[in-house]
């Protein structure tokens, strides 16, 4: 009880900021939440697509792997959709194959990196928000001093510039984790995005070695 005493005297103190830093951080570790299971979902779903779809593939066998793409809703499924469909249309040229399968990627990748970049938004706003609220802080103090007892004006002004520092210690405690969660949500992106560029990179050597594509 006495931690938790201390955690609720200290947001008290800090004054109304600290509700808006605890909104931000909210705000950011929904979107943490969203983003993980989004990105686990869709690496965990194109896996099992890739590994459906590379026998069909291998045996030159594309329009059932059309059909099968077609149904999924699996990321990596509609970057391949667009290489098959170009390979249905007699695309003879890998290029051609290449530069249909990359447009179909950049299409995928706004939604792999949605919202993602709030993140940073919201962690330098927390921060921000701390500091303003310890100068504001900072000058109410430093306003009640000057009228306050002479005696009594040093217990007075460090008690003050301590509640004030609360809002900016806060602040760093919300940007901090919303800045390393930022960070490894755009490695786990990166990292799906090369890996279906390697899928693709496979795909195209198959229908080439197979003669899909010269």
């Amino acid at each position: 009880m006495d931690a938790f005493s201390t955690i609720v005297r200290f947001f008290q103190e800090g004054g109304i900021f600290m509700y808006f830093i605890l909104l931000l951080f909210a705000v950011g570790f929904a979107i943490v939440i969203e983003r993980f299971l989004y990105l686990s979902a869709a690496k965990s779903e194109s896996r099992k697509m890739w590994d459906n779809v590379m026998p069909l593939i291998q045996a030159g066998n594309y329009d059932q792997a059309t059909e099968l793409v077609s149904k999924s809703k699996a990321t990596i499924a509609h970057m391949l959709a667009y290489g098959l469909a170009r390979i249905k249309e007699r695309a003879r040229h890998r290029d051609e194959i290449e530069t249909a399968m990359e447009e179909g990627l950049m299409e995928v990748m706004p939604r792999l990196e949605k919202r993602t970049h709030y993140l940073a938004t919201l962690a330098n706003i927390a921060t921000l928000l701390g500091l303003l609220g310890t100068i504001i802080g900072l000058i109410q103090a430093f306003t009640a001093v000057a009228s306050a007892d002479p005696s009594q004006k040093a217990d007075l002004l460090s008690s003050s510039i301590s509640v004030a520092m609360n809002t900016t210690a806060f602040g760093l405690m919300a940007a901090i984790p919303l800045l390393l969660s930022h960070a490894f949500l755009i490695t786990k992106t990166t990292e799906l995005v090369d890996s279906f560029e390697m899928a693709a990179v496979k795909f195209l050597n198959l229908i080439t070695k197979d003669g899909g594509a010269g």
